[in-house]
């Protein structure tokens, strides 16, 4: 149990940290605007509520996909394709902002000056 309030308050502390910087911001924005437009989408189009049109767009999203909803309508289903490729995209790119805000993972660094002179000036 102490495990998970530890990531648990990394996630949130890095969430927090994160909404400073524009980028993240923005992207976070984006996942929230997805989320809101999948939702709305199944909740008119489909006739679902709005609890399970929630649902249903994160767990599409976040490739869970359990089976108990799935669009019924020729306008469901297209739109599912769309806000599958779209939306898994937007969702993943925010993950790995978010894992390395919180700490959970490092990205590579650029490579530095020095060295890049050195492999710049070795000729073969």
């Amino acid at each position: 149990m102490p495990a998970f309030l530890i990531v648990l308050y990394r996630f949130f502390r890095g969430l927090w940290h994160g909404l400073k910087d524009p980028q993240f911001r923005g992207l976070f924005y984006w996942v929230l605007g997805v989320l809101g437009l999948g939702t709305w989408f199944y909740w008119r189009v489909e006739g679902w509520s709005a609890l399970d049109s929630l649902y249903f767009s994160v767990t599409t999203l976040t490739t869970v996909g359990y089976g108990d909803f799935y669009p019924h309508t020729p306008a469901g289903k297209i739109f599912t394709i769309f806000y599958i490729i779209i939306g898994i995209g937007i969702l993943s790119g925010f993950v790995v902002l978010l894992a390395e805000r919180s700490g959970l993972m490092k990205l590579p660094k650029d490579m530095p000056a020095e060295k890049a002179k050195v492999e710049k000036s070795d000729p073969e």
